[in-house]
């Protein structure tokens, strides 16, 4: 009976790996991060094939299968030349309307051989699920053969396996939603065309607006796909030794592909030095950085966050958060966030004026405090990145002294058990429905003492500094998409 379990834990780790490619990846080849594909490096073979047309200057130009250093698809478009000017306006934004679905066309076609493998292995699944409920019956029927005992095992058993059924129907629904944007990108792609050659034979606004609805519509998509429930934390991997017990690390969440600088401060207080790293390889290898200095008394490291060039922390001694952008080396906002604990008042169970937790995810900037008013328990603030305000409040039923170390993913705060020895996520608040529940995740503390965990949506990982080391824990994320969802 251990064998239909170890296949239901492979469907779910597909799903989460399946997960984590189209958050990770799928961007990168639609273009909505707009960042500009890449070639492969020197030494790394570019298997590319391509179609060349007859006259380059006539058509578009083609290049698919290619895989970069990573093992990630690329596929590449390379517009024709432009011999003469265009006739109008309009021409050069059907072409621009063209080049786009053209994009999506590749995206929806690289997520469509993916789906379609897992589906495969699904319906496979399905056909061992239902084969075993056929076999339980048989059991059943001829149950006067069985001991009561084994019976009841059997039966229960089955009642374990019954859910995974319409799971598996939702994940055949989502393979028929990616078809389907299939089709509409390839009927929509071949309307621009025409309509390229045929000017004003198709209205232009009504094509415009297909477009742009189904680019809406595949942006939402990503974005369901790119969140999903923590349900496993890798082991840790560390990355450099360095620096005392307390500290903070990170790279920045929203910079561009390219940019892949480490932020790094020593120390928990009483500390105005930052280093920038220009890549976590110069972490990692050297001691090449470029100093920065805060003009202001030390931040707790373990509770500051890096957003968008800036570093955001909780001023010592005080509920002041304040913003300091590095372009400029100057404080471009301050906020007092009322009735926050601090100075030692409502801090993790560490210690270390860790009062106010400033996190970020996939939906922004956030604070974790507590007040008196919630009875020394945390309360999850979501601020306004630019001003500082606070947008909405929730308050929960957890001890801030009673939590390790918090971090939020796709709106949900997850707290840990402890800081020190064996450590565990053992409770989760989802503010999109304002409920709690306890949950059980292994998280390995590998040196004994984290005073900093923070999740980088980016990466889709934890950096986390323990006791004088630098480490990484890769998440796993799992969510099923409803087609009533889209």
């Amino acid at each position: 009976m251990s064998v239909p379990l170890l296949k239901i834990g492979v469907v779910l780790s597909t799903m989460a790996m399946i997960t984590n490619w189209m958050s990770q990846t799928l961007p990168s080849i639609v273009g909505l991060n707009a960042t500009a594909l890449n070639v492969a490096p020197p030494g790394v073979p570019d298997r590319s094939t391509g179609v060349l047309p007859a006259n380059p200057e006539d058509s578009w130009q083609v290049y698919s299968s290619a895989q970069d250093s990573e093992g990630r698809c690329v596929c590449t478009v390379v517009a024709p030349q432009q011999t003469m000017c265009s006739r109008d306006a309009r021409t050069k934004q059907l072409r621009q309307l063209l080049e786009k679905v053209q994009n999506m066309t590749q995206s929806i076609q690289s997520l469509d051989q993916r789906t379609q493998k897992d589906l495969q292995y699904v319906q496979r699944m399905e056909v061992q699920l239902r084969g075993l409920e056929t076999k339980f019956r048989q059991v059943e029927e001829n149950h006067k053969q069985n001991t009561a005992k084994q019976y009841k095992a059997i039966k229960a058993r089955m009642e374990d396996l019954r859910p995974m059924i319409p799971v598996l129907e939702e994940y055949k629904a989502d393979a028929k939603m990616v078809m389907q944007f299939k089709e509409e990108v390839r009927n929509l792609s071949a309307e621009l065309s025409e309509l390229q050659e045929e000017m004003g034979t198709y209205d232009y606004d009504e094509l415009h607006s297909r477009v742009a609805n189904l680019e809406e519509r595949l942006r939402a998509c990503m974005q369901k796909l790119a969140c999903g429930k923590l349900t496993g934390i890798s082991d840790p991997i560390t990355i450099k030794t360095s620096g005392s017990r307390y500290g903070s690390w990170m790279t920045d969440p929203v910079a561009s592909d390219g940019d892949t600088r480490v932020w790094y401060m020593d120390g928990y207080h009483n500390n105005r030095f930052v280093r920038e790293y220009k890549s976590i390889e110069d972490f990692m290898n050297s001691d090449n950085f470029r100093p920065h200095i805060c003009p202001t008394i030390g931040p707790h490291l373990g509770q500051v966050v890096w957003l968008n060039g800036s570093i955001y922390f909780n001023k010592f001694q005080s509920h002041t958060i304040i913003k300091f952008d590095f372009k400029t080396a100057s404080i471009s906002k301050t906020s007092q966030l009322d009735y926050a604990g601090f100075n030692n008042r409502y801090h993790y169970s560490w210690g270390g004026h860790s009062d106010i937790d400033l996190m970020v995810d996939e939906g922004g900037l956030w604070a974790v405090y507590a007040t008196n008013q919630n009875a020394g328990n945390i309360v999850i603030s979501k601020l306004n990145p630019n001003t500082l305000q606070v947008i909405k409040s929730w308050t929960t039923n957890h001890p801030k002294r009673s939590a390790g170390e918090a971090f939020m993913i796709c709106g949900t705060l997850y707290v840990t058990n402890g800081y020190s020895g064996g450590t565990k996520v053992y409770y989760a608040f989802h503010t999109n429905s304002s409920t709690y529940e306890y949950i059980d995740i292994p998280f390995q503390n590998k040196y004994s003492h984290i005073s900093m965990l923070d999740y980088n949506p980016r990466d889709r990982a934890l950096y986390a500094w323990n006791n004088g080391h630098q480490v990484l824990y890769n998440v796993t994320l799992f969510h099923v998409i409803r087609s009533e969802e889209l």
